[in-house]
């Protein structure tokens, strides 16, 4: 697959062969799915957590006599039914990760990437550098590029000048190549790969 190169000016910059068996890949929304379920998983901290009966405040005497009363049996302050006693079957404290097969995660990754290819939403860059490191100058290279929500992938080492303008640009994000992965690039509108970035990838995933 022949893709244009182009650069932060906006300039071409030739073109480049993308691998099929990882750029034209249909797509598997299913495959997706779970990639996207696996990530947001991890992520969660699983610390929520509420007070069962044996851990709320409450002293367990007996509220008052059995018979007599006139009034429903009652024992332990602490019960679900009262007023401030423990919740039953409350959150725990828990890893909320699952497993998810490498050859699935590695599917995922190239669906991605290949479904973005078939939308017309992928962009080769020539090099990401920014040597100024100014917010507005980016801002107005993306605008003339016609670029709003985008990730942009480089290789190994990031530029720093382009981190740093990068950082205040609402919707736009930059990784290294080991850094990419399915959820980052589905958030996004548009994928900005370098051609290092695809070098890399290609590598990776073959």
């Amino acid at each position: 697959m022949q893709c244009p190169v182009t650069t932060l000016e906006n300039e071409s910059a030739g073109e480049i062969t993308l691998d099929d068996t990882i750029f034209g890949l249909p797509a598997r929304r299913d495959i997706l799915a779970r990639m996207v379920n696996w990530q947001l998983a991890k992520r969660r901290q699983g610390t929520h957590k509420a007070k069962g009966r044996s851990e709320v405040a409450g002293s367990t005497r007996k509220l008052f006599r059995q018979k007599g009363t006139g009034r429903a049996r009652a024992g332990n302050i602490r019960v679900s039914q009262r007023r401030g006693g423990g919740v039953v079957f409350g959150p725990q404290p828990r890893d909320h990760s699952h497993d998810l097969p490498k050859k699935v995660r590695r599917l995922a990754l190239k669906t991605a990437l290949s479904a973005k290819a078939s939308e017309g939403k992928l962009v080769v860059l020539e090099a990401a550098k920014l040597e100024s490191g100014k917010t507005r100058e980016l801002a107005k290279r993306f605008q003339a590029l016609g670029w709003r929500s985008v990730l942009l992938i480089d290789g190994v080492d990031l530029d720093e000048g382009l981190v740093r303008a990068a950082r205040n640009i609402p919707e736009v994000d930059v990784l290294p190549q080991q850094g990419a992965n399915v959820y980052d690039i589905l958030r996004r509108d548009t994928l900005v790969l370098t051609r290092d970035a695809v070098q890399a990838l290609e590598a990776r995933l073959k």
